[in-house]
């Protein structure tokens, strides 16, 4: 009997807490006494579908307690939705004491969407600031100016569904800083009047189509960069002076060219008076066979050669 006995407790013991497991009529009797409209069935329901009834309830509770007029069945759809159902109560419970239009569908959705939705509703009771990185810009005298911001922004509950993060608020408030910057024809009155950027940035309407609403644009921090104007100008010039030494040895490169070609055609014509100077011999040789030339016009005519060569000789000695 004592074995027998011992399995049938140990059975029993088993048995009751499988039957407080899917049976949670502690967390029943809870939400009884809580004021909040609970079946035992839906809870045994919600083990099954493997939804946490903890979770439900307790969340459910602190609705109700706060004047949140929900169900279980809302809950239990968000959370196999996917979403985190103690975050949208507590957003939830939140805008409702800042009095800040948010009802459950928006809740869930923005919870769906990825963002955390009690910290949207935080944001927007309590603005948060976004400090821009380093944005460098050059006014129109060629200095450059790196500026820092800081953007006060506010939560737009309407817009966080769809609407643009936090980057593109950097990436706008950036291009807007760039573009005052570049406006300006002197980097001392931007130096002077900084808050001449936030207005002008301010005027541009950078926050629409985006999930937040910018309260205030500060400009934090400005710092003189490099003569970015100077550096252009010095870069131009030895471009220029590349370009010029091109151009110089091209027309050296020509002259050369041309030295070598008229050499060429002074060699050429020297070759040409040897050549003719060689049918000399050959002309007189046929003059004299011919009869055409005597002895005495051939001695003539080497006298005058040789006179012509010793006044040749005279004159270079003179000219020297």
């Amino acid at each position: 009997m004592e074995p027998t006995f011992i399995a049938i407790l140990v059975a029993s013991i088993i048995g009751f807490f499988a039957f407080m497991y899917f049976v949670p009529v502690n967390l029943w009797i809870t939400a009884i006494f809580s004021g909040v409209k609970v079946n035992l069935f839906q809870l045994v329901f919600m083990r099954i579908r493997r939804v946490p009834p903890s979770t439900v309830v307790n969340s459910l509770i602190t609705a109700t307690k706060a004047g949140l007029e929900l169900t279980a069945d809302d809950l239990e759809t968000h959370y196999l939705a996917g979403g985190h159902v103690p975050s949208v109560i507590r957003a939830l419970i939140s805008a409702n004491k800042a009095n800040i239009q948010l009802s459950f569908k928006q809740a869930t959705a923005i919870d769906l969407a990825g963002r955390n939705v009690f910290e949207a509703v935080q944001t927007s009771v309590t603005p948060k600031v976004i400090n821009t990185p380093p944005v460098a810009a050059v006014s129109q005298d060629g200095i450059q100016l790196i500026a820092k911001a800081r953007v006060t922004v506010r939560t737009n509950i309407a817009q966080l569904v769809g609407g643009a993060g936090e980057d593109t608020i950097i990436a706008r408030v950036g291009e807007g800083i760039v573009t005052s910057i570049g406006s300006s024809g002197n980097h001392k009155e931007v130096l002077e009047n900084p808050d001449g950027i936030s207005k002008l940035v301010l005027a541009k309407g950078l926050d629409a189509g985006s999930a937040f609403e910018i309260l205030s644009i500060d400009i934090a921090d400005i710092d003189i960069g490099e003569n970015i104007g100077a550096k252009l100008q010095t870069e131009q010039a030895q471009a220029d002076l590349k370009i010029a030494n091109a151009k110089a040895e091209e027309r050296r490169a020509m002259a050369v060219a041309n030295e070598q070609e008229m050499i060429a055609k002074a060699q050429e014509a020297r070759a040409k008076v040897i050549e003719a100077e060689a049918e000399i011999p050959k002309a007189i040789s046929s003059a004299f066979n011919n009869g055409n030339l005597g002895i005495m016009d051939y001695y003539r005519m080497k006298n005058i050669e040789a006179d012509t060569d010793m006044r040749d000789s005279i004159s270079k000695g003179e000219g020297g």
